[in-house]
């Protein structure tokens, strides 16, 4: 029987690289994005998967998008919570990161991911599947593009390893935590590249190849759980 693998947030950039190397693996995959609707079917169409428009910030489509993909394929393997939100506030401006842009911000790059881990619970044990969590540098080093973004990937790499711990061994969590990688949502961030690439080790900013080769990689490491690997090309040795 075909694996089915779920990617949030797979439009373009990092996770429509994972949905295409999930793809290329032999997975089934199911893509999804909140309101990149034409860019999502393309990619499904790519990868011979299924799109399924959901916000994954909103709990009721959040269960509802599981529903669905067990609806459509009785099972469910491999959940990648990629999907994430940010807004740029210079860290020393604590009056620009109010209290309703938190929620926001925390409502997609932490809730989410725990709504969407629960309600695939049953399907991701019965499986013995597993979970990759797409987190950021800025969760383990005191950068990224807000104090609030900073923080809530901080808190899923807690989430992460509390949960690996919860739901083992019938279930394994593990998370990516990116630095600076091209993809459409930093395109413009050309300060940023400039000093990523002066600095890190690997002398360039990463992309979305780079992440999903560790995805994939946890994927099929059988014997990995509650880990959290950086893929920074070095950046948060030196920054």
């Amino acid at each position: 029987m075909t694996s089915i693998a779920l990617v949030t947030g797979s439009s373009s950039g990092i996770g429509a690289q994972v949905a295409r190397r999930l793809a290329a693996d032999g997975f089934t995959v199911v893509v999804n994005s909140r309101s990149s609707t034409a860019e999502g079917e393309a990619v499904a169409a790519e990868v011979g998967g299924t799109y399924l428009q959901a916000d994954v910030g909103d709990e009721a489509q959040a269960r509802e998008l599981i529903a669905k993909v067990l609806a459509l394929h009785g099972r469910l393997d491999v959940l990648v919570n990629n999907a994430g939100t940010t807004q740029v506030i210079d860290h020393k401006d604590l009056g620009a990161a109010t209290p309703e842009i938190w929620r926001r911000i925390l409502d997609v790059n932490v809730i989410a991911p725990f709504v969407l881990i629960t309600a695939a619970e049953a399907a991701l044990r019965e499986a013995t599947g597993c979970v990759v969590n797409v987190t950021s540098l800025a969760g383990v080093r005191p950068t990224g593009s807000s104090i609030p973004y900073a923080a809530s990937k901080a808190a899923l790499n807690h989430t992460t390893v509390l949960l690996a711990k919860a739901l083992g061994p019938g279930v394994r969590v593990n998370a990516v935590a990116p630095g600076l990688i091209d993809t459409p949502w930093t395109e413009d961030w050309d300060a940023v590249r400039a000093g990523v690439t002066a600095i890190a080790p690997m002398r360039r900013s990463g992309t979305p190849d780079d992440v999903a080769e560790v995805v994939m990689g946890l994927v099929r490491s059988l014997y990995v759980t509650g880990q959290v690997v950086v893929v920074d090309g070095g950046t948060g040795l030196v920054a």
